[in-house]
């Protein structure tokens, strides 16, 4: 009797991590074992503060007027995504608060409150609505003007919404706009003589971006551990963070797709929602974090932000390779339908 064969099992694939959240990881364990400390401690801030002004440098730099202003012509999704970044997403964070203490502690309360006040992605968006076959051209601009609102709306509503836990005062909105917005505006100016440079040289860029926030990261991580942040931190705790931002990753993917057919958007519009509208920027919230709160604090606070970057990607990236996939195979008879979020 002939033997059947019997099918292969099929090799267990373990989610990679992102080469970026690995040295992230890197940074928070050197800064944790070799903090900055005494006369060095100066030192690392005042570089950080200098990496500060040179990310947003740069993202002023990089942003084309001419891009922008022809993204307004779609001033409908632009305004439902940023509905949902400004919007939905804080009022998510605010409801969060039924949490504490008994879910979660002050300190990761107040990350993950934080985190809900950033802007979207700029590169994570655009590239996953690329993979999902999305209006590309819709997403560069969306996630551009939430970058550019979120450097004037992100230190307002946490100057609101954090000012009663000691977080944030009202003064500190000069100071951002000292320390981000002026760097903003100066390379904004200056995109005659560095927009063909930039062009030229985007892996050496792109290196000194993750570098810069790999730096501010070190710095604040480093003060927080000076401060004693792992006495106010456990494993439980951190669990249960990871278990909120997930739940709060899942509510605002499916608020955004409903939003996105109830309001009759095309299927390439509302891949643009959904990505530019469930992802918080982590290469915004690191700089504008130890803008906003002092050393030691803002450590901790950019704990949450870190998690919830590393769920988005993993989430998003498998959203996108089949939304992708999808569209591929019913092109064309069914090119226009609504993705389901399976």
């Amino acid at each position: 009797m002939p033997r059947i064969p019997l099918p292969r099992p099929r090799a267990l694939r373990l989610p990679r991590l992102d080469p970026f959240i690995a040295s992230l990881l890197a940074t928070i364990a050197l800064a944790a074992l070799l903090p900055a400390r005494g006369a060095a401690a100066p030192a690392v801030a005042t570089a950080a503060d200098a990496a500060v002004a040179v990310l947003f440098f740069l993202y002023g730099a990089r942003l084309s007027a001419r891009e922008a202003l022809e993204g307004l012509k779609q001033w409908r999704l632009h305004g439902v995504v940023a509905a949902v970044t400004f919007g939905l997403f804080p009022l998510l964070g605010v409801a969060a608060s039924l949490l504490v203490p008994g879910v979660l502690t002050p300190q990761l309360y107040q990350g993950l409150l934080f985190l809900t006040l950033l802007p979207s992605t700029v590169q994570s968006s655009i590239a996953f609505t690329s993979i999902a076959r999305g209006n590309t051209a819709a997403a560069v601009c969306s996630a551009t003007f939430s970058s550019l609102f979120g450097i004037v709306l992100t230190p307002l509503l946490a100057a609101f919404l954090l000012h009663t836990k000691g977080g944030v005062s009202a003064g500190t909105v000069l100071q951002i706009a000292e320390q981000l917005l002026l760097p903003f505006a100066a390379g904004q100016l200056t995109r005659r003589w560095t927009a063909g440079p930039m062009r030229r040289h985007r892996a050496v860029l792109g290196l000194v971006d993750r570098g810069s926030i790999l730096l501010v990261v070190y710095s604040a991580f480093g003060a927080a551990v000076v401060g004693g942040v792992w006495g106010m931190l456990s494993l439980p705790r951190l669990g249960a963070l990871l278990l909120v931002e997930a739940a709060l990753l899942a509510l605002v993917l499916g608020a955004t797709l409903l939003l996105g057919r109830r309001l009759g958007f095309a299927r390439a519009d509302v891949v643009v929602l959904v990505f530019c509208g469930s992802k918080k920027s982590l290469a915004s919230g690191v700089p504008m974090a130890s803008v906003l709160f002092p050393g030691a604090a803002a450590g901790a606070l950019v704990l949450p932000l870190m998690l919830f970057h590393q769920v988005q990607l993993m989430v998003c990236a498998v959203l996108a390779r089949r939304w992708g996939a999808r569209a591929a195979a019913a092109e064309p008879q069914d090119a226009a339908r609504v993705p389901a979020l399976t």
